[in-house]
């Protein structure tokens, strides 16, 4: 299968801009033979939950909304699958972070809805107290199901963003099948933070090939000009970079994902068999059934 990552700028409440550059970068994934492609979180929208106005919950849209539509034909037009981020509206009142895959028909054959929501965060950079650099949880509810779906003789898993640093999420997908896991991300510093060893941890951890399209460009937040980091990334089964986008460039990342390569980790890491479910019960426990005293 051969894998395009698109990475581009999204601004913030441009939505015709964006699915334009959208739609523009998908015809050129096509023209590089991808059968599969991954875009960023918040692609249509651009990142903002940096930011506090209850305007910005007229960025939603139902799955059959204009951004999406958008996705879906040219889907239909290249005969390919898409996986593309949406700030999905459901009735009034229900807001997702949605990962949707497209069909080569331009269907939806399915959706994952982030599970771990961020909340305001206070930190300290170069001196200077920054708060609300992320308040997804004031826009979002969160999801609570990671389904896994056949793709030709694959079978792929969705993630979103934040998902990547608890394990279990990954987990999840594995054990459902998942041989292929796909990130649409939304993240600033990725030099600075250990963007690069979390994901290949991921991939190692569960035999699978892990790939994250993230944003570039200026997003606003409540107290900075926040600088998506890009660096769009794949990692193979083994854990090992397969391909790695620039760090603040416009850019299709296209790779040949290999099915006897992931057969031979596989075999060559037996991390289903020897795992022990029985004694990883506390994993499963209520936080405040816990005692950490």
């Amino acid at each position: 299968m051969k894998l395009a990552l698109i990475q581009m700028e999204s601004k913030v409440g441009e939505i015709d801009r964006n699915v334009e550059t959208a739609l523009r970068l998908i015809d050129t994934a096509a023209e590089q033979g991808a059968e599969f492609i991954l875009f960023p979180e918040y692609w249509s929208t651009g990142f903002f939950p940096g930011l506090r106005d209850y305007k910005l919950y007229d960025l939603a849209a139902p799955d059959d909304g204009p951004a999406m539509t958008a996705l879906r034909q040219k889907a239909q037009q290249h005969s390919l699958h898409i996986v593309g981020g949406v700030y999905e509206s459901v009735g009034s009142d229900l807001f997702y972070d949605t990962a949707m895959l497209i069909g080569p028909s331009g269907d939806i054959l399915g959706k994952y809805r982030k599970t771990h929501i961020g909340g305001e965060r206070h930190v300290v950079i170069d001196g200077k107290l920054v708060t609300d650099l992320g308040i997804e949880s004031i826009y979002f509810r969160t999801g609570m199901r990671f389904p896994v779906f056949a793709v030709g003789e694959w079978k792929i898993g969705m993630m979103l963003c934040y998902d990547t640093y608890f394990p279990e999420a990954a987990r999840c997908l594995a054990l459902g099948g998942a041989e292929i896991i796909l990130i649409p991300f939304g993240i600033s510093d990725t030099k600075k933070t250990i963007w690069k060893e979390l994901l290949a941890t991921r991939a190692f951890e569960n035999i699978a090939y892990v790939a994250a399209a993230n944003n570039v460009g200026f997003v606003p937040t409540v107290d900075i000009d926040m600088v998506m980091g890009g660096r769009s990334i794949v990692y193979d089964p083994l854990g090992e970079l397969a391909a790695e986008a620039s760090y603040d460039k416009e850019e299709v990342l296209c790779i040949e994902l290999d099915r006897d390569h992931l057969l031979y980790a596989r075999r060559l890491h037996f991390m289903f068999r020897d795992r022990r479910p029985e004694a990883y019960t506390i994993i499963s426990t209520p936080t405040d059934d816990i005692d950490r005293g």
